[in-house]
């Protein structure tokens, strides 16, 4: 059946339009059907990621419950290398550096606490700089230690840094110093801290006072 004439200008006017456009409509269309491909290619990745590296986690539970710290390293050293990117490379490396600290082996701890310092989120470098401290004090690496805990630590780390800061002191037996980074740890404890006791209890083995418990807030 033969156009009329309205018919055929559109039909013309769309011919135009896709000899001009068409290509680069063309190619927009390939690009956004490829990102539309790559983000379900990412979820999928990532979907598949947190699942294998729960499996591995899991496997390294198990083995620092059974004090196997030679699989622990090995499953943590695979986490590391694979998973590195999600939370479950920090999780394992400071599990890995507490089977290393069990066994006495400070410089394996170091190495896994050093690694979360420097691919963990905020939380978990809070955490592997004190633990790493507390390996600077046994290794009477005294002022290593204190130029650690001098760095940025989130808010909430505030009360273990200054404790730690209390031991290190009174390693150095800066009994002074020691029961003014005691006061400050009590004083950044809420009375519902499960470790104000235990700073309450080395503040006063030093000399020091123990102020009036602060309220726990509301």
């Amino acid at each position: 059946m033969a156009y009329d004439l309205e018919e055929q200008e559109q039909l013309a006017d769309l011919k135009a339009f896709w000899n001009k456009y068409g290509n680069l409509l063309t190619w927009v269309l390939i690009a956004v059907l490829g990102s539309y491909a790559a983000w379900n290619f990412w979820n999928y990745h990532q979907r598949n990621q947190a699942s294998d590296a729960s499996v591995l986690y899991e496997e390294l539970q198990k083995s620092f419950t059974d004090k196997d710290n030679a699989k622990v390293q090995r499953i943590a050293a695979d986490l590391e290398a694979k998973f590195g990117a999600t939370a479950y490379g920090a999780m394992a490396a400071l599990a890995a550096a507490k089977s290393a600290f069990d066994v006495n082996d400070l410089k394996t701890a170091k190495t896994q606490l050093q690694w979360v310092v420097s691919h963990g989120n905020d939380e978990y470098k809070s955490i592997a700089k004190l633990r790493l401290a507390g390996v600077l004090l046994d290794e009477k690496a005294y002022d290593d230690g204190l130029k650690l805990l001098a760095t940025d630590f989130l808010a909430q780390f505030a009360g273990s840094v200054a404790d730690r800061k209390g031991d290190i002191l009174v390693a150095q037996n800066k009994l002074a110093e020691a029961r003014s980074a005691y006061q400050a740890a009590l004083a950044a404890m809420d009375s519902k801290n499960p470790g104000r006791k235990l700073v309450e209890l080395k503040l006063e083995s030093i000399g020091g006072a123990v102020a009036a418990t602060p309220k726990a807030p509301a």
